[in-house]
C-alpha cells in the first residue's frame, strides 16, 4: 500500500513540470493575444474613421436634372469612391435641403433677408480607406474639380491631416509595444521549459551512457513540446474568445470594431507560436544537455 502512494505522489509530482510549463506559456500567449486584440481593434477603429472621410463637391447653379444624373454616375465610377453594399457612397443634397440644414442647426433663416438662396447643389462624396492619405485626397480634389458642372471642391483638410498624423503614431507606438512584448514572452518561455528540463538532464545523460543516439534523445521532448505548445495555444485562445465575448455583451459600441477574420488568424497564431517556440526552446536545452560534461551537470 506504501508503495501504491509512493507510486502516485512521484507520478503527480512528474507531471506538475509539464502542467507549468503549458500554464505559463498559455498565460504568455494569452497575454500576447490581449495585445494582437488591441492592434485589430485599432486598426477597425483607424479604417472607421478613413471611411468617414468625406468631400462636398458643390455644382455650377441650374444645372438640368440630366447633367445632375450625368455628374452621379461620374462621381460613382471613381475608383476612390466608398462602396456599401454594392452602392457607391454619393448622396444629393439640394440647395434648398442646405438652407433648411442650416436653419435647423443655427435657428437662422437667412433667406428672409437675402431674399434668395445663395446656397448651391452639392454632392457629397464618401472616400474609400485606401485612398484616405492626405496627398491623395488632394489629388482627388482636382480631379473632381476638372468634371464639367463643378463649381468647387471642399474637404476639412487640417482634420484629416491631423487624423492620419495620429494613426501613424498610435501604429508605430502600438507596433513597439507589440515587439517588445514579443520578445518578452519568448524569452520567458524559453526560461519556462529550461526550467523544466533541467530535472531531466541526469536522464537524458543516462540515455547517452547505454548509447542511444541524439535523436532517439531528442524525439521525445520535442514532441511533448510540440504538443504543449499546441495545447497552450488553444487555451490561450479559448481564453481570448471567452475574454472577447464577455466584453463585446458589455459594451456594444465594441461591435462595431469586430473583425471576426482577423481574431480567428489571430487564436490560429497564437498556437503556431506557441508550437515553435516550445519546439525551439526545448530543441536548444536538450542539446544543451547533450553537450555537457557529467560534472557541468552538477
Amino acid at each position: 500500500m506504501a508503495t501504491k502512494v509512493k507510486h502516485v505522489k512521484k507520478k503527480k509530482l512528474g507531471n506538475y513540470p509539464h502542467t507549468m510549463v503549458v500554464f505559463s506559456i498559455s498565460l504568455a500567449l494569452f497575454v500576447i493575444g490581449l495585445f494582437g486584440l488591441l492592434l485589430i481593434h485599432a486598426g477597425k477603429l483607424s479604417e472607421r474613421v478613413k471611411e468617414s472621410i468625406e468631400m462636398q463637391v458643390y455644382l455650377d447653379r441650374n444645372l438640368t436634372e440630366v447633367q445632375l444624373v450625368r455628374l452621379q454616375k461620374t462621381f460613382a465610377a471613381k475608383e476612390y469612391i466608398a462602396y456599401k453594399e454594392d452602392t457607391a457612397q454619393v448622396r444629393f443634397i439640394s440647395k434648398e435641403e442646405g438652407a433648411k440644414a442650416f436653419l435647423d442647426e443655427t435657428g437662422e433663416d437667412f433667406m428672409e433677408f437675402l431674399g434668395d438662396n445663395p446656397l448651391r447643389d452639392a454632392y457629397v462624396l464618401r472616400i474609400d480607406a485606401e485612398h484616405s492619405s492626405s496627398p491623395t485626397l488632394k489629388s482627388i480634389k482636382l480631379d473632381l474639380e476638372e468634371i464639367d458642372g463643378v463649381y468647387e471642391v471642399q474637404y476639412v483638410e487640417s482634420l484629416i491631416e491631423s487624423i492620419n498624423s495620429n494613426i501613424q503614431k498610435i501604429s508605430i507606438v502600438l507596433l513597439s509595444f507589440a515587439a517588445i512584448l514579443v520578445l518578452v514572452v519568448i524569452i520567458l518561455i524559453n526560461n519556462t521549459i529550461k526550467l523544466a528540463l533541467y530535472s531531466q538532464r541526469f536522464l537524458i545523460r543516462s540515455m547517452q551512457l547505454v548509447g542511444a543516439t541524439s535523436y532517439f534523445i531528442q524525439r521525445p521532448f520535442l514532441k511533448r513540446a510540440v504538443w504543449q505548445g499546441i495545447m497552450s495555444g488553444i487555451i490561450a485562445s479559448v481564453l481570448l474568445f471567452a475574454l472577447m465575448q464577455y466584453a463585446y455583451r458589455e459594451v456594444a459600441e465594441l461591435q462595431l470594431l469586430r473583425d471576426e477574420e482577423q481574431t480567428y488568424i489571430l487564436m490560429g497564431a497564437l498556437v503556431v507560436i506557441g508550437l515553435i517556440i516550445g519546439f525551439m526552446s526545448s530543441y536548444r536545452a536538450v542539446r544543451k544537455y547533450l553537450r555537457l560534461s557529467l560534472d557541468e551537470l552538477y
